[in-house]
């Protein structure tokens, strides 16, 4: 049973996991930011398109207590949208700053090999003859 323990321990402190610990608490902070914002800002401008406060749609089925509370579903898919498009924001501006750095790097690096011009065979930058074919290569 300790090794199990140990086992999970050793999961459970890996970067990866903190590190998406971490993700979900602050995506759970930010959904509160977009409910707020679709809550208290979109919703009411909606409102004013339907005359009506948009979550207080609704359909009520005759003849029963039965509500359908369509406005709060579609109040639930833009804060789907909204959330989905900062999202993808965030990972493509991550995706650009990661390129770029890359791109840094590879810049960075120099030749250590070249192409012989007599047979195409890639040799060391600073040989003076190509093992393959032993022409003089400048």
């Amino acid at each position: 049973m300790k090794k199990f323990f140990a086992e999970f321990k050793e999961f459970a402190m890996k970067g990866n996991v903190l590190d998406m610990a971490v993700g979900v608490i602050i995506g759970a902070a930010f959904k509160a930011i977009v409910d707020s914002l679709v809550a208290d800002i979109i919703s009411p401008l909606l409102g004013l398109l339907f005359k009506s406060n948009f979550d207080n749609l609704a359909i009520q089925i005759p003849n029963t207590e039965v509500v359908i509370g369509y406005g709060k579903f579609i109040t639930a898919v833009i804060n789907f949208i909204i959330m989905a498009f900062v999202i993808f924001c965030i990972i493509k501006a991550i995706n650009k700053v990661t390129n770029l750095v890359k791109k840094d790097e590879e810049v960075v690096e120099e030749a250590t090999t070249k192409e012989c011009p007599y047979c195409k065979s890639e040799i060391a930058i600073e040989a003076t003859r190509c093992p393959h074919c032993t022409s003089e290569v400048e």
